[in-house]
């Protein structure tokens, strides 16, 4: 080990052995953390080529289990957001992709931090599982089309522990080891094509569309030399997507979406990642194909219907999608007023998910119990005008106590000014 850390800390490329040797000896615990750790800060200051980057991937997926698709009919695509406020696409994505024809197959994960987790979402929903074995897992896309769960904890523990360790020796930024990390998960899940939503802003891990495109182009890279197909959409996370922050709130919106009623973003962004979905999933010629038979399905009922189905095979109570005030609803509600007359210049998305978690909506840490009714109703976001006292928001949550720290951070995410700022596109690029 001490050879392959000088071998990269000299800039030198190392070979599929090398990689096999670190990974085998890291999960076994052989090989211990600090060395380890001292090859993360190699890596992060000489990086790693295109070539090292998908050969690492390859062997970080191959360090537990793999997930076989091959018994369902069909290209299995995935999709993958770089994580954001108010992100609740999966919840829409994936009946409205399933209902047009392509098997979704989805392991998600749970917030922390001030991004939120679609398990913690689907969880809001009295009954609904997302723990279930391989087997069930597979049964359950067969059967329906869909099937959304957590991580099963076999896989690519290679990543589990290369993260844990990239997070608290300030490496955790460095373009190959964000995108061997993402990568080696999604393939070892089984995607077959993969959808991928680097989000940019201050909400958002990556901050310049540069950045972002450089992740993209990598990930692209290292699809192709492992097989395969992946599309790039970088999409805007300056402030939160959609109207609510919270996981009851945020599945409440996705069901309004489903039904032709959601925000204008949120929808937007749907059509875009689902439609490219659609074309990887080989059912339609392009794009725009695509976005008139996710449109159809969401005008004929079809989507909502997928949805309702996920719910009851999961478990769930699937009367809320007909009656949303069945979801989980928090105690105590607080409005939050404009201290100033003009346009709303900036709604910074990673305050308003701060205070969420605050409300008890999220993690501070692994242990933190989430309150599935707290949250964030926004009502004024970038380029509205608001007169002084108008409501910009309202905070929920189960204790009352929780609304002054909340308070605290809403009231950094809003910059009120005196002239409407200029329109900013939703999805900066698609790469490919």
């Amino acid at each position: 080990m001490v050879d392959l850390i000088k071998k990269k800390r000299n800039g030198k490329e190392l070979t599929r052995e090398d990689f096999q040797v670190m990974i085998d000896g890291m999960v076994s615990g052989d090989i211990p953390d600090y060395q380890v750790s001292a090859f993360l800060m190699a890596v992060y200051f000489q990086g790693m080529t295109a070539l090292e980057t998908a050969i690492f991937t390859d062997v970080m997926m191959r360090s537990g289990d793999l997930i076989d698709l091959s018994e369902i009919a069909g290209v299995k695509v995935d999709k993958h957001s770089t994580g954001g406020v108010g992100d609740k696409t999966t919840l829409i994505l994936g009946p409205l992709v399933a209902a047009a024809g392509v098997p979704v197959a989805k392991m998600s994960g749970r917030g922390l931090g001030h991004t939120g987790g679609t398990l913690d979402k689907l969880e809001s929903i009295k009954g609904l599982s997302v723990d279930m074995s391989r087997s069930e897992f597979i049964e359950r896309l067969k059967e329906h089309n869909i099937a959304i769960c957590g991580q099963n904890a076999k896989l690519v523990p290679a990543d589990k522990k290369l993260y844990a360790l990239r997070d608290v020796t300030g490496t955790i930024g460095e373009l190959s080891l964000i995108s061997s990390s993402i990568m080696s998960k999604k393939l070892a899940c089984g995607a077959e094509a993969i959808v991928i939503d680097i989000k940019v802003g201050s909400g958002a891990f990556m901050k310049t569309v540069e950045s972002a495109e450089k992740l993209a182009e990598l990930m692209i890279d290292i699809g192709s030399k492992m097989g395969r197909r992946i599309i790039a959409v970088v999409s805007a996370m300056q402030q939160p997507l959609g109207l609510t922050v919270g996981n009851a709130l945020e599945v409440e919106e996705a069901i309004q979406t489903l039904k032709g009623k959601g925000p204008e973003d949120l929808t937007e962004l749907c059509l875009v990642l689902g439609s490219n979905m659609l074309v990887l999933g080989g059912i339609v010629a392009d794009a725009a194909e695509g976005r008139k038979k996710l449109q159809a399905m969401i005008d004929s009922g079809e989507a909502l219907d997928k949805f309702k189905e996920l719910v009851q095979a999961q478990g769930g109570d699937v009367s809320v999608i007909d009656d949303e005030n069945k979801l989980p609803k928090s105690k105590y509600s607080r409005i939050f007023n404009s201290p100033f007359t003009g346009y709303v210049n900036e709604l910074y998305a990673m305050d308003v998910g701060l205070a969420s978690v605050k409300l008890g909506a999220g993690r501070e840490t692994k242990a933190s119990v989430i309150d599935f009714g707290a949250g964030i109703r926004i009502l004024k976001k970038v380029g509205d005008r608001v007169e002084k006292g108008e409501p910009l928001a309202i905070l929920y949550a189960g204790d009352e106590s929780l609304f002054e720290p909340a308070l605290e951070k809403l009231n950094k995410a809003y910059v009120i000014g005196d002239t409407k700022p200029e329109d900013t596109p939703l999805v900066y690029k698609i790469l490919e």
